[in-house]
Protein backbone atom coordinates (compact mmCIF):
# COMPACT_ATOMS: atom_id res chain seq x y z
CA UNK A 1 0.00 0.00 0.00
CA UNK A 2 1.31 3.42 -0.95
CA UNK A 3 2.20 5.72 1.98
CA UNK A 4 -0.51 8.22 1.02
CA UNK A 5 -3.16 5.50 0.92
CA UNK A 6 -1.97 4.07 4.21
CA UNK A 7 -2.13 7.49 5.86
CA UNK A 8 -5.62 8.06 4.49
CA UNK A 9 -6.81 4.67 5.71
CA UNK A 10 -5.30 5.26 9.15
CA UNK A 11 -6.97 8.65 9.41
CA UNK A 12 -10.33 7.18 8.36
CA UNK A 13 -10.09 4.42 10.96
CA UNK A 14 -9.12 6.93 13.65
CA UNK A 15 -12.01 9.22 12.71
CA UNK A 16 -14.50 6.33 12.76
CA UNK A 17 -13.22 5.24 16.15
CA UNK A 18 -13.49 8.78 17.52
CA UNK A 19 -17.08 9.10 16.29
CA UNK A 20 -17.97 5.77 17.87
CA UNK A 21 -16.48 6.87 21.19
CA UNK A 22 -18.15 10.29 21.09
CA UNK A 23 -21.45 8.74 20.01
CA UNK A 24 -21.38 6.53 23.10
CA UNK A 25 -19.91 8.83 25.75
CA UNK A 26 -20.01 12.54 24.84
CA UNK A 27 -20.07 14.74 27.94
CA UNK A 28 -20.47 11.87 30.42
CA UNK A 29 -18.06 10.72 33.10
CA UNK A 30 -16.95 7.16 33.75
CA UNK A 31 -18.97 7.13 36.98
CA UNK A 32 -22.08 8.28 35.14
CA UNK A 33 -21.65 5.56 32.54
CA UNK A 34 -21.39 2.90 35.25
CA UNK A 35 -24.32 4.24 37.25
CA UNK A 36 -27.68 2.43 37.29
CA UNK A 37 -30.51 4.65 36.07
CA UNK A 38 -34.30 4.32 36.09
CA UNK A 39 -35.47 2.28 33.11
CA UNK A 40 -32.27 0.25 32.72
CA UNK A 41 -34.28 -2.89 33.41
CA UNK A 42 -36.56 -2.40 30.39
CA UNK A 43 -34.00 -3.55 27.81
CA UNK A 44 -32.27 -6.76 28.82
CA UNK A 45 -28.78 -7.52 27.51
CA UNK A 46 -28.46 -4.37 25.38
CA UNK A 47 -25.91 -4.48 22.60
CA UNK A 48 -25.61 -0.70 22.49
CA UNK A 49 -25.44 1.72 25.42
CA UNK A 50 -24.80 5.43 24.94
CA UNK A 51 -24.42 8.02 27.68
CA UNK A 52 -24.36 11.79 27.23
CA UNK A 53 -24.46 14.54 29.82
CA UNK A 54 -24.22 18.27 30.39
CA UNK A 55 -24.30 20.69 33.32
CA UNK A 56 -27.01 23.34 33.23
CA UNK A 57 -26.84 26.56 35.23
CA UNK A 58 -30.36 26.22 36.62
CA UNK A 59 -32.34 24.06 39.04
CA UNK A 60 -34.00 20.76 38.08
CA UNK A 61 -37.36 22.52 38.49
CA UNK A 62 -36.33 24.87 35.70
CA UNK A 63 -35.18 22.04 33.42
CA UNK A 64 -38.12 19.67 33.84
CA UNK A 65 -40.77 21.62 31.85
CA UNK A 66 -38.57 21.44 28.76
CA UNK A 67 -38.34 17.64 29.07
CA UNK A 68 -42.07 17.26 29.73
CA UNK A 69 -43.02 18.91 26.43
CA UNK A 70 -40.61 17.01 24.17
CA UNK A 71 -41.87 15.06 21.18
CA UNK A 72 -42.85 15.41 17.56
CA UNK A 73 -45.73 17.85 17.17
CA UNK A 74 -45.05 19.07 20.72
CA UNK A 75 -41.91 20.97 21.76
CA UNK A 76 -39.80 18.77 19.42
CA UNK A 77 -36.28 17.73 20.52
CA UNK A 78 -34.42 21.08 20.70
CA UNK A 79 -31.93 20.24 17.97
CA UNK A 80 -30.68 22.91 15.58
CA UNK A 81 -32.62 23.36 12.35
CA UNK A 82 -29.69 22.17 10.23
CA UNK A 83 -29.65 18.91 12.22
CA UNK A 84 -33.40 18.48 11.72
CA UNK A 85 -33.10 19.10 7.99
CA UNK A 86 -30.14 16.72 7.68
CA UNK A 87 -31.29 13.84 9.90
CA UNK A 88 -34.99 14.44 10.68
CA UNK A 89 -36.58 16.33 7.77
CA UNK A 90 -40.12 15.85 9.09
CA UNK A 91 -39.33 17.71 12.31
CA UNK A 92 -40.60 21.22 12.72
CA UNK A 93 -38.78 23.96 14.67
CA UNK A 94 -38.28 23.28 18.35
CA UNK A 95 -40.15 25.33 20.94
CA UNK A 96 -38.36 28.30 22.45
CA UNK A 97 -40.89 28.73 25.26
CA UNK A 98 -42.48 26.58 27.93
CA UNK A 99 -46.03 25.73 26.87
CA UNK A 100 -48.25 25.08 29.93
CA UNK A 101 -50.71 23.03 27.87
CA UNK A 102 -47.96 20.47 27.13
CA UNK A 103 -46.86 19.89 30.73
CA UNK A 104 -49.33 17.17 31.71
CA UNK A 105 -47.25 14.10 30.87
CA UNK A 106 -48.11 10.75 32.45
CA UNK A 107 -46.94 7.14 32.48
CA UNK A 108 -48.56 5.35 29.55
CA UNK A 109 -48.66 8.38 27.29
CA UNK A 110 -47.42 7.94 23.73
CA UNK A 111 -44.93 10.55 22.51
CA UNK A 112 -44.44 10.65 18.76
CA UNK A 113 -40.97 10.88 17.21
CA UNK A 114 -42.26 11.56 13.72
CA UNK A 115 -45.51 11.76 11.75
CA UNK A 116 -48.07 9.15 12.89
CA UNK A 117 -47.73 7.21 9.64
CA UNK A 118 -43.97 6.80 10.26
CA UNK A 119 -44.60 4.39 13.17
CA UNK A 120 -41.98 6.09 15.32
CA UNK A 121 -43.19 6.63 18.85
CA UNK A 122 -42.22 6.21 22.48
CA UNK A 123 -44.27 5.14 25.47
CA UNK A 124 -43.67 6.93 28.75
CA UNK A 125 -42.64 4.03 31.00
CA UNK A 126 -41.66 6.08 34.03
CA UNK A 127 -41.33 9.59 35.32
CA UNK A 128 -40.83 11.54 38.48
CA UNK A 129 -41.27 15.27 38.11
CA UNK A 130 -37.97 17.15 38.34
CA UNK A 131 -36.08 13.83 38.60
CA UNK A 132 -36.32 11.55 35.55
CA UNK A 133 -38.21 10.62 32.38
CA UNK A 134 -38.11 7.13 30.81
CA UNK A 135 -39.19 6.66 27.17
CA UNK A 136 -39.41 3.18 25.60
CA UNK A 137 -39.86 2.12 21.98
CA UNK A 138 -40.00 -1.03 19.86
CA UNK A 139 -40.59 0.97 16.69
CA UNK A 140 -38.24 3.28 14.73
CA UNK A 141 -37.51 0.82 11.92
CA UNK A 142 -37.33 1.94 8.28
CA UNK A 143 -40.28 0.83 6.10
CA UNK A 144 -40.14 -2.83 5.18
CA UNK A 145 -37.50 -3.83 7.72
CA UNK A 146 -39.93 -5.47 10.17
CA UNK A 147 -41.20 -7.68 7.34
CA UNK A 148 -37.60 -8.85 6.84
CA UNK A 149 -37.34 -9.91 10.48
CA UNK A 150 -35.70 -6.76 11.83
CA UNK A 151 -36.41 -5.61 15.36
CA UNK A 152 -35.39 -2.96 17.85
CA UNK A 153 -36.06 -2.47 21.55
CA UNK A 154 -34.62 0.67 23.16
CA UNK A 155 -35.03 3.28 25.85
CA UNK A 156 -34.23 6.95 26.18
CA UNK A 157 -33.75 8.01 29.79
CA UNK A 158 -33.33 11.59 30.99
CA UNK A 159 -32.16 12.09 34.58
CA UNK A 160 -31.85 15.40 36.44
CA UNK A 161 -29.31 15.51 39.30
CA UNK A 162 -29.47 18.52 41.60
CA UNK A 163 -25.86 19.60 42.20
CA UNK A 164 -26.91 21.64 45.21
CA UNK A 165 -25.47 24.93 44.00
CA UNK A 166 -28.25 26.03 41.65
CA UNK A 167 -26.99 23.82 38.83
CA UNK A 168 -28.32 20.57 37.36
CA UNK A 169 -26.55 17.64 35.78
CA UNK A 170 -28.64 16.29 32.88
CA UNK A 171 -27.88 12.67 31.97
CA UNK A 172 -29.22 11.13 28.77
CA UNK A 173 -28.87 7.38 28.24
CA UNK A 174 -29.93 5.10 25.39
CA UNK A 175 -29.97 1.30 25.79
CA UNK A 176 -30.77 -0.70 22.66
CA UNK A 177 -31.14 -4.28 21.54
CA UNK A 178 -31.30 -4.92 17.78
CA UNK A 179 -31.78 -7.99 15.61
CA UNK A 180 -30.70 -9.70 13.43
CA UNK A 181 -26.98 -9.11 12.94
CA UNK A 182 -27.33 -6.95 9.82
CA UNK A 183 -29.58 -4.46 11.65
CA UNK A 184 -27.08 -4.23 14.48
CA UNK A 185 -24.22 -3.67 12.03
CA UNK A 186 -26.04 -0.81 10.27
CA UNK A 187 -26.97 0.78 13.59
CA UNK A 188 -23.42 0.61 14.91
CA UNK A 189 -21.92 1.98 11.72
CA UNK A 190 -24.37 4.80 11.04
CA UNK A 191 -26.57 5.58 14.01
CA UNK A 192 -23.98 5.90 16.77
CA UNK A 193 -22.06 8.66 14.93
CA UNK A 194 -25.41 10.30 14.13
CA UNK A 195 -26.36 9.98 17.79
CA UNK A 196 -23.31 12.05 18.71
CA UNK A 197 -24.59 14.89 16.52
CA UNK A 198 -28.21 14.58 17.68
CA UNK A 199 -27.51 14.15 21.38
CA UNK A 200 -24.96 16.94 21.50
CA UNK A 201 -27.37 19.29 19.76
CA UNK A 202 -30.29 18.25 21.97
CA UNK A 203 -28.40 18.77 25.21
CA UNK A 204 -27.11 22.13 24.00
CA UNK A 205 -30.61 23.11 22.93
CA UNK A 206 -32.11 22.24 26.29
CA UNK A 207 -29.31 23.96 28.20
CA UNK A 208 -29.49 27.19 26.21
CA UNK A 209 -33.27 27.42 26.52
CA UNK A 210 -33.27 26.70 30.25
CA UNK A 211 -30.48 29.16 31.02
CA UNK A 212 -31.94 31.90 28.84
CA UNK A 213 -35.37 31.72 30.43
CA UNK A 214 -34.03 31.19 33.96
CA UNK A 215 -31.65 34.15 33.79
CA UNK A 216 -34.44 36.26 32.34
CA UNK A 217 -36.64 35.29 35.28
CA UNK A 218 -39.27 33.80 33.00
CA UNK A 219 -39.52 30.27 34.35
CA UNK A 220 -42.18 30.94 36.96
CA UNK A 221 -44.31 32.80 34.44
CA UNK A 222 -43.32 31.62 30.94
CA UNK A 223 -43.49 34.46 28.46
CA UNK A 224 -44.92 32.51 25.54
CA UNK A 225 -47.01 34.59 23.22
CA UNK A 226 -50.63 33.63 22.65
CA UNK A 227 -49.82 32.78 19.04
CA UNK A 228 -46.91 30.51 20.03
CA UNK A 229 -49.04 28.73 22.61
CA UNK A 230 -51.90 28.23 20.18
CA UNK A 231 -49.61 26.83 17.50
CA UNK A 232 -47.96 24.39 19.90
CA UNK A 233 -51.32 23.21 21.26
CA UNK A 234 -52.72 22.74 17.74
CA UNK A 235 -49.76 20.51 16.87
CA UNK A 236 -50.02 18.24 19.90
CA UNK A 237 -50.01 14.60 18.82
CA UNK A 238 -49.47 12.91 22.15
CA UNK A 239 -51.91 10.00 22.39
CA UNK A 240 -53.19 8.90 25.76
CA UNK A 241 -53.40 5.19 26.32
Amino acid sequence: MRPEAAATATAAVAAAGALQWLGRTYGSTADERRRALPGDELVEAPQVITNHATTINASPESVWPWLAQMGWGRGQWYTARWVDKLLFPSNGPSADVIVPELQNLNVGDVVLDGPPEANCSFTVEGLEQNRYLVLHSREHLPPGWAERGAGIDFTWVFVLDDLGDGRTRLLFRCRARLWPLWVRAIYLAAMIPADFVMSRQMLRGISSRVERTSFAGTYDAPAATSAAKAEAVRSVTTIRS
